[in-house]
């Protein structure tokens, strides 16, 4: 058996989440049956990050085994089989003990928030006209480094043994109408990006003091955290893994 890594980028407002639901329509379901059509065997792939429904990926990572060999034009047929808001961008030999959520070293995510309205934005970001103090919101985004136990961001019902997560980096840009959050971590608990997210907006316009957040975040209470903000806003950016360890195969034609 060879054992391939496979990286993918999506669109998710159609999808019920990244990972296999039973009666739900995810990306790693379409993935699967294309490798499965293309194959002409059961393929059942393992995913390395979980994104909830509507959230979106420029780089998200699965494995899967086969013992037969590859389509010289593997990538093109794969991605005429997938639907149009699923692409996968390339395919990597690992070895055969490699798995794509235990091996990934970091995941980097951003949530976009644009200011005014624009109609090309409406389903890549969140809407927010709001005046804010771009200082605070700053400084709330420095403090999350501090800590380490995020179960005040982290929804019900996760089946996680630990809320413990390295944070190695957090902070806001300005780009225009445009602001955006950004966060790498070893790891990512349930709704944890969203809830950092709706949550520092409260500090950015005055309703949640920076010592609030701070009592916020050390209280490990998720009803002290604010998850509502839209899916759509948010992107996995990047999952990132051992120099070395992925061997990118390359098709003619």
């Amino acid at each position: 058996m060879n054992r391939y890594f496979i990286e993918v980028a999506y669109k998710g407002a159609s999808y019920s989440g990244f990972q296999v639901q039973e009666n739900a329509h995810t990306v790693q379901a379409e993935v699967d049956n294309a490798l499965s059509t293309l194959f002409r065997e059961t393929i059942v792939s393992t995913g390395s990050s979980r994104t909830d429904a509507g959230v979106n990926a420029r780089q998200n990572f699965l494995h899967f085994d086969t013992a037969l060999p590859l389509h010289p034009q593997f990538l093109y047929k794969i991605n005429a089989i997938l639907p149009e808001d699923v692409v996968l961008r390339g395919i990597y030999r690992v070895p055969e003990d490699a798995n794509s959520r235990f091996a990934a070293l970091s995941r980097s995510y951003e949530y976009t928030l644009y200011t005014h309205k624009d109609p090309f934005m409406k389903d890549r970001g969140y809407f927010f006209p709001y005046k804010m103090d771009m200082a605070a919101l700053q400084e709330a985004a420095g403090i999350i480094k501090e800590y380490a136990d995020f179960t005040t961001f982290s929804k019900r019902n996760t089946q996680v043994k630990t809320f413990i997560c390295a944070v190695a980096e957090s902070y806001w840009t300005v780009e225009e109408e445009r602001i955006v959050y950004n966060v790498t971590a070893n790891r990512f608990l349930r709704g944890m990006v969203r809830g950092l997210v709706g949550t520092m907006l409260r500090v950015g316009r005055g309703k949640l003091s920076l010592a609030g957040f701070r009592e916020a975040i050390e209280s490990r209470d998720c009803t002290k955290a604010d998850f509502a903000v839209p899916p759509q806003g948010l992107f996995l950016i990047k999952v990132a893994y051992p120099e070395g360890l992925l061997q990118q195969i390359s098709f003619s034609g």
